[in-house]
């Protein structure tokens, strides 16, 4: 491919993922990877530097573009070499024609940026949710230690107790370690939020929203295998991704409950007030992970967002009905938004007297409100609320 027919295929492709934030369709990682199946001929020089396209217009787009070719003129406003591929060529894109629409900048939609801003992000905390994400691993210590783990390309020890930093890109899935179970694909403030559940051999613990499983496999290793541990999710597919995860990574304790939507308390009912933890990692919109998925501030809409509260005070109070007295509920959500954390937190106490908010002192993070946060420019990790509710006696 040239550089102009790379210009092209990228605004092709960000006509695809425009259409598909608008549509709810297919992420932009799926896009690309059946784009480039129907395309054999490209290499994979031509792949990375189209992605590369595809993922910088994305981010320095704020709202939904009106087109592909909008969102590449407005990286071609600030890269003369980018715009002087728009060349008119036979595979390349035509030339910039004067006042044609060019993608506004920006962090997100003006209502979701004004959001952020009232929950305390913005300026170098909001630009950071752009950034490029870290690849974080986390030692699986039911087969090795962080200290005697191999791997093919260099690895920097994080702040979480069993974590690694490597390059991001990096194809960990064909790595013997992955292959052997040693190490799991988790960022660093995911395996923090694990370690908020305070699991120990021994207990019973149910992770409510358990989705393919990473954090499970994190409770696993805790609690050295010994014990109950409950992974359920109304998600099919998703859960039926654990299996395989947890056979690789030794994980023999974990039991999987597929959960019908509304009727989740009666499906977990033999644990009702016997759970000494429960994880609530709840859906919600995803704002602390923008980095990972950039097109996803394209998808949230107000009504979306106002649909994922009620769930979330929903599942807390079903995770709390599951919990012994002096059992611990452990709220997460990888969002930045109040109205997903620490609001959400204070309502729940207002619903439940008695209950008390546990303090956290993780080594990354600071409080927020009656929970914990986690956020990009200052810890270098996912954004995160984390709450660890304690019921009364």
């Amino acid at each position: 491919m040239t550089p102009a027919a790379r210009v092209q295929a990228a605004i092709e492709l960000l006509d695809a993922v425009i259409e598909a934030a608008r549509s709810d369709g297919a992420p932009a990682d799926r896009l690309i990877a059946d784009y480039f199946r129907a395309r054999r001929y490209a290499g994979s020089k031509d792949r990375r530097a189209v992605r590369e396209l595809v993922y910088r217009a994305i981010r320095v787009s704020g709202p939904v573009p009106d087109s592909g070719r909008a969102a590449l003129l407005a990286l071609a406003r600030d890269d003369e070499a980018i715009a002087g591929l728009f060349d008119g060529s036979a595979h390349g894109p035509a030339p910039i024609r004067e006042g044609e629409p060019v993608a506004r900048g920006g962090l997100a939609p003006d209502w979701l940026a004004a959001l952020l801003a009232a929950s305390g992000v913005d300026g170098k905390d909001a630009a950071a949710l752009l950034d490029r994400a870290p690849l974080d691993l986390r030692v699986n210590t039911l087969k090795a230690a962080r200290e005697t783990v191999q791997l093919p390309v260099p690895a920097h020890v994080t702040d979480a107790p069993n974590g690694l930093r490597v390059e991001p890109g990096a194809p960990v899935e064909s790595w013997d370690a992955f292959r052997d179970g040693l190490v799991e694909v988790q960022d660093t403030g995911s395996q923090f939020a694990c370690l908020a559940v305070a699991a120990q051999p021994g207990e019973t613990v149910i992770d409510l929203c358990a989705g393919a499983g990473g954090k499970t496999l994190a409770l696993a290793a805790m609690m050295d295998n010994r014990g109950v541990l409950i992974a359920s999710d109304s998600d099919r597919n998703r859960l039926s991704r654990l299996g395989p995860r947890a056979e690789r990574a030794g994980a023999g304790m974990i039991e999987t409950r597929l959960i019908d939507p509304g009727k989740e308390l009666a499906m977990l009912a033999e644990f009702a007030g016997t759970a000494d933890a429960v994880l609530v990692d709840a859906p919600c919109s995803g704002t602390g992970t923008w980095r990972r998925n950039p097109e996803a501030r394209w998808r949230l809409t107000p009504e979306r967002l106002a649909r994922f509260v009620p769930v979330q005070e929903r599942l807390l109070d079903i995770g709390a009905q599951l919990v012994r007295p002096g059992g611990r509920l452990v709220f997460v959500t990888c969002s930045l938004l109040d109205a997903e954390g620490a609001d959400q937190a204070e309502s729940f106490l207002a619903r439940h007297p008695g209950w008390v908010p546990d303090s956290l002192d993780l080594p990354l993070g600071s409080p927020r409100g009656k929970g914990w946060r986690l956020a990009p420019f200052a810890d270098g990790t996912d954004g995160f609320f984390i709450a660890r509710l304690t019921r009364p006696w």
